[in-house]
C-alpha cells in the first residue's frame, strides 16, 4: 500500500495518498499493540469496538514502545490523514504528504 501511495504522490494525488498512508499507519499501530499485549478493542453492549488510533499511539508511548518524539510525529500524521479523509484538502500540502510517506515508512521499518 505504501508503494501505491508513492505512485499516487508521483502523479499528484496527495489526498488519496494521505488516506492510504494513514490507513497503513493505523494498521501498524494495531499490530504493535497486539504484539505488546495492548488492547485494540473494547466491548460495549456486547459488541467489540476498535480503539481509535490516537489512543493506540498514546498507549504505545506510555508502554515505552517508542518515545514522545515518535508519538508526536504519529499524532501529526494521523491529523493529516484525518484532514484528507474529511475533505479538508487545503489543510496540508503534497510536500507534507511526501514527508508523511517517508516518516511512516521509516517508522514501520524501525518498529
Amino acid at each position: 500500500f505504501l508503494e501505491m501511495a508513492k505512485y499516487l504522490l508521483e502523479n499528484k494525488y496527495k489526498d488519496a495518498a494521505a488516506v492510504i498512508i494513514g490507513s497503513v499507519l493505523e494498521n501498524h499501530l494495531k499490530h504493535l499493540c497486539s504484539k505488546n499485549n495492548i488492547e485494540t478493542t473494547y466491548e460495549k453492549d456486547g459488541r467489540f469496538i476498535s480503539i481509535k488510533a490516537d489512543r493506540l499511539n498514546a498507549d504505545l508511548a506510555s508502554a515505552k514502545i517508542y518515545n514522545k518524539v515518535v508519538q508526536t510525529n504519529i499524532t501529526a500524521w494521523l491529523a493529516l490523514r484525518n484532514n484528507a479523509a474529511h475533505g479538508k484538502y487545503d489543510e496540508y500540502t503534497i510536500e507534507q504528504v511526501k514527508m508523511m510517506h517517508t516518516g511512516v515508512s521509516d517508522f514501520i521499518m524501525r518498529y
